[in-house]
């Protein structure tokens, strides 16, 4: 009985509240001196789920032009790989295409691909980032520990702005 009343109670909190999933672009800007070298700032475009957790879609350079697709996921190596203490696990893959090749020479030169190990992505909270390269030799290697303070969020237009078709004459 206890199970098909709490049951009950998750379907109505879903009814209640409509599920919906939307595109955020949240901007840090760099925190100190290393990650002020390699980027003054960065917005990341974020896919909240219907469940409320966030992914990452695409880092976008705050100061210069370039954006590079990230895609989740990755070898469990890249996080052995992270200096201990580290309590960031989200892995993302930098393809090597567009500006993701750029991003991974910046980061961690001379690897053959590079990934990025991001800890909980929030609003208004700091972020880490470590970068972290596969080396010809195989291995895997930390390149780099980027630090980020909370900026704001890049307000969008209306949604029915954005998925509108402009009206002709």
């Amino acid at each position: 009985m206890k199970t098909a009343a709490a049951a009950l109670a998750v379907v109505t909190v879903f009814a209640a509240a409509p599920a919906q999933a939307d595109t955020r672009f949240l901007a840090f800007d760099a925190a100190d001196r290393v990650t002020q070298a390699l980027t003054r700032g960065v917005t990341l475009e974020v896919r909240r789920g219907l469940l409320g957790g966030v992914s990452v879609r695409r880092i976008i350079s705050t100061s210069a032009r370039g954006s590079a697709r990230i895609d989740y996921g990755g070898p469990d190596a890249v996080r052995r790989a992270l200096p201990e203490g580290s309590s960031e696990a989200s892995i993302y893959t930098i393809p090597a295409e567009g500006d993701g090749r750029g991003l991974s020479r910046a980061l961690c030169p001379g690897s053959d691909q590079a990934f990025l190990v991001l800890g909980r992505v929030r609003a208004g909270r700091p972020l880490t980032v470590h970068a972290v390269g596969r080396w010809p030799d195989g291995a895997y290697r930390h390149c780099v520990q980027l630090e980020y303070s909370y900026r704001g969020e890049w307000a969008l237009p209306p949604a029915n702005m954005l998925n509108s078709a402009p009206e002709t004459r």
